[in-house]
């Protein structure tokens, strides 16, 4: 079993926030292989399904960013699942808006839900998803990763988490580098490679 977990803050303040855009990735690839409902499982909410021909876990940890890893290491202990079978989705704020960058492994990056879960696991080689949520900060970190995303991101925001629901299909189906290819590409270059 491969486990998908998005990165983000419990409850309805920080629901539309920057941090929780890894929580909007997974409940919009719930809602495209109808999967559901979500229950509370390994401190997350959490639910079983099959994208394409593969059997997932996908989680929402209700344990706040920084201890990310807490639960995810709880569901991997129970499923048994090699740190190269999860991919994590969290947000970027060293990429600009819309942008995704896929990778098999490496540091946390500075973001500490990423540094929970490779602390947790004892291992680097983790594949994440990340997401670009601006680089025209203007404030301390903190505040801008927890601020809502204003009226006019949101059509981009909607794209963007649009796309990583589909570059998590690609992984799941064809593996890291496939995915890497496609949609570490500016948006717009990925569709264009499709119609070609």
């Amino acid at each position: 079993m491969k486990i998908v977990v998005g990165i983000g803050n419990p409850g309805k303040k920080y629901a539309r926030s920057r941090h929780n855009v890894g929580f909007m990735v997974a409940d919009r690839l719930a809602e495209r292989h109808g999967l559901g409902p979500w229950r509370r499982r390994f401190h997350a909410k959490a639910v079983e399904g099959r994208v394409g021909g593969e059997k997932i876990l996908l989680m929402k940890p209700e344990t706040y960013v920084n201890e990310t890893g807490r639960a995810l290491s709880e569901a991997v202990a129970w499923c048994r699942t090699a740190p190269q079978d999860i991919m994590v989705v969290c947000d970027d704020f060293n990429l600009p808006r819309g942008r995704l960058r896929v990778r098999g492994g490496g540091s946390s990056g500075g973001h500490n839900g990423l540094k929970s879960v490779l602390d947790s696991l004892g291992a680097e080689d983790v594949p994440r998803l990340r997401i670009g949520i601006g680089v025209e900060r203007q404030s301390d970190d903190k505040d801008f990763v927890l601020s809502s995303f204003a009226a006019d991101e949101w059509p981009t925001v909607e794209e963007t988490v649009d796309r990583a629901a589909c570059a998590l299909e690609e992984w799941l189906e064809r593996g890291v580098e496939s995915c890497q290819n496609i949609y570490n590409q500016p948006p717009g270059k990925d569709l264009e490679e499709d119609s070609a």
